[in-house]
């Protein structure tokens, strides 16, 4: 999946800034509901898959990047966010390496498209596996350049 289809600019919140990784994700729900991406009436629902999926394993991964996903009856398409920690000490969300994160991506995904949930989620890794893309998102000023620096980072990896 292209990412540059998946996320809107506004869809990627520069200056984040949660309490913890469980404020993080209902911040991040909240998101896709503001946006429309979600019905208002899934939200609670949402929220507590996502939960119920980090308390199972923390999904966070390695390089500052965290990526708390659920695959949920409530959504009929893939739909996504990211929020940009811009504070130096980041947050823990427990992750792989001990590092804080800086990078939280949702991902909600129709629990019928299992092969989808998978490919997303590689796609995502791969984008921000790379040290400058990530670290101009980091740096971004706004939701429009942190958009570009993904929308072109995703398009030199699929080269």
């Amino acid at each position: 999946m292209e990412l540059r289809q998946l996320f809107a600019p506004a869809d990627l919140l520069v200056g984040f800034d949660p309490m913890d990784k469980w404020d993080a994700i209902a911040r991040l729900v909240e998101h896709l509901v503001a946006q429309g991406k979600l019905p208002l009436g899934a939200a609670s629902a949402v929220v507590e898959q996502v939960l119920a999926r980090e308390r199972s394993m923390s999904t966070g991964m390695e390089r500052g990047i965290a990526i708390p996903h659920a695959a949920v009856e409530q959504a009929d398409h893939v739909v996504a966010c990211m929020g940009i920690v811009q504070r130096e000490r980041g947050l823990d969300f427990g992750s792989i390496d001990g590092q804080p994160t800086r990078i939280v991506v949702l991902l909600v995904i129709p629990r019928s498209q299992k092969l989808l949930h998978i490919r997303t989620l590689a796609d995502m890794a791969r984008v921000l596996g790379n040290d400058t893309v990530r670290e101009t998102i980091i740096a971004a000023a706004d939701s429009a350049r942190a958009w570009e620096s993904l929308a072109s980072g995703d398009a030199a990896t699929r080269r």
